[in-house]
């Protein structure tokens, strides 16, 4: 999927031309530099002219691929061979695509669940995290993470991130450790990983499991070993919009068998499964649900797998490669990674955009500048401690059961998880989305000719 930059001298030269570019040109040989640096800096046609959204031509005429991407005729027929089987419900499929899994993050065991929401409610319950205990985790993350501690029981506390990885900063967890913290949550956010070396050694120093939230993790790497595989359990989620799209899934991998064990069960009703049955004899051990995977969801996931790698690798180039080319612009700061990391997922591109340097333009209208030349983005998620889901769990009966009425003092909880990166990260933040970076190198220098198009035209768009 290549973009063809390719332009006549003559083109380039009519478009300087009519834009006066070189009417002070001494010399033909100064015209001919002047056209070339333009064709070098812009690269594709139409860049020289005005922003798109004023009226201008777009850097970028053509789409982007779509996703999710079908693989190939064969994997249509595994899922043919599902249909014609009969058996559609969790069988030999499901425990194919659980080994596959387990191998490809190097853990010993995985289970799939219905979606990664739940692969992290298992987690907790399993490693008996409820009533009265207390998870630290990252504000700058997906709602499912704080949610799966409050359906647990459990109280979420915000600890801030690091202003340039965006992960958990691990320099403030230990001033949020209290006698009631139980547990570490980090989120490898966007596909980045979080600084789980330094995460370890704290849950180590105070005797904390730590549960991974890998759902934007797929193969992305800490010093070679994968995200996911560094705590009592890696969750994973493998939702339409994801870099491994089943629809809906999700997945738990531990080398821990005992707590497998248990987390089968619990998806299965509470019905005994591995070293549970030698214990009681079989039938149902304890509280649990129906949390299944499908065969179905199974066969898209061995064919999804097939190709995970070398987009993983493809992202990760590109994404270094848009990197080099957008962090000298002004105003425009790039992510930065966490020691040891060989290898991010990039489920998302993100920098953070600084007003000031484009003539006070606003993040809203540069994001819509920057999809008028043909490159969408988003702003990213809001601030999550803020939003008023952990207020309503704490009036609820439940909680008011569960807890004293000043262990449920909101106001408290608000100032207590006080996050102000995450505040400043939340106003500054442009997400471009995943497939964009499956794209080639050409494409990758239309999204920083754009962003450079807006920085060049900044402060007319911002008297608008």
């Amino acid at each position: 999927m290549k973009t063809d930059v390719t332009a006549s001298v003559g083109d380039i030269h009519n478009k300087i031309r009519r834009r006066t570019f070189i009417k002070t040109s001494a010399t033909a040989m100064l015209g001919a530099g002047m056209m070339q640096y333009c064709f070098n800096v812009f690269g594709s046609e139409g860049t020289m002219d005005g922003l798109a959204l004023l009226g201008g031509k777009p850097v970028r005429k053509k789409g982007w691929a779509h996703w999710p991407h079908w693989v190939a005729a064969e994997d249509e027929q595994k899922i043919l061979e599902v249909l014609r089987s009969g058996v559609w419900s969790r069988a030999g499929v499901v425990t194919s695509f659980e080994k596959a899994w387990a191998k490809a993050i190097g853990s010993k065991r995985c289970l799939a669940v219905v979606n990664g929401t739940n692969a992290l409610v298992i987690s907790l319950a399993q490693l008996d995290i409820g009533a009265g205990d207390e998870v630290i985790l990252p504000p700058y993350t997906f709602i499912a993470t704080p949610q799966s501690i409050l359906m647990n029981g459990a109280i979420p506390v915000f600890c801030d991130v690091d202003p340039q990885t965006y992960q958990l900063d691990p320099k403030k967890v230990e001033s949020k450790i209290t006698s009631k913290t139980r547990a570490i949550l980090p989120v490898h956010i966007l596909g980045l990983p979080a600084d789980m070396t330094a995460i370890m050694d704290i849950a180590k120093k105070h005797n904390l499991m730590v549960v991974e939230d890998a759902c934007q993790g797929w193969l992305a790497e800490i010093n070679g070993k994968k995200v996911g595989s560094f705590g009592n359990a890696g969750c994973y989620s493998f939702q339409n919009s994801k870099n491994m799209p089943i629809g809906e899934g999700g997945a738990i991998v531990s080398d821990d068998d005992a707590f497998m064990d248990r987390c089968y069960s619990y998806h299965n009703y509470g019905n005994a499964y591995g070293t549970a049955v030698g214990a009681v004899g079989g039938g149902t051990v304890m509280l649990g649900s129906k949390m299944r995977y499908t065969e179905y969801q199974a066969a898209i996931g061995l064919a999804m797998l097939k190709t995970l790698e070398p987009e993983t690798i493809k992202r990760h180039a590109n994404a270094e490669y848009l990197k080099s080319k957008i962090k000298d612009i002004p105003g425009i700061v790039p992510y930065a990674f966490s020691p040891g990391v060989n290898r991010a997922a990039f489920h998302l591109f993100p920098f953070r955009y600084k007003e000031d340097s484009f003539n006070g333009l606003s993040r809203d209208k540069f994001i819509k500048a920057l999809s008028a030349e043909g490159v969408g983005c988003s702003g990213g998620y809001g601030q999550l401690n803020k939003q008023p889901f952990v207020k309503a769990a704490f009036q609820t009966k439940n909680f008011k059961r569960m807890y004293a009425p000043a262990e449920l003092d909101y106001e408290a909880w608000l100032e207590r998880t006080r996050c102000p990166e995450n505040e400043k990260l939340c106003t500054e933040m442009v997400w471009l989305s995943q497939e964009k970076l499956l794209a080639e190198k050409e494409d990758m220098d239309d999204i920083a000719n754009a962003i450079e198009k807006i920085h060049k035209h900044s402060r007319k768009l911002a008297k608008v």
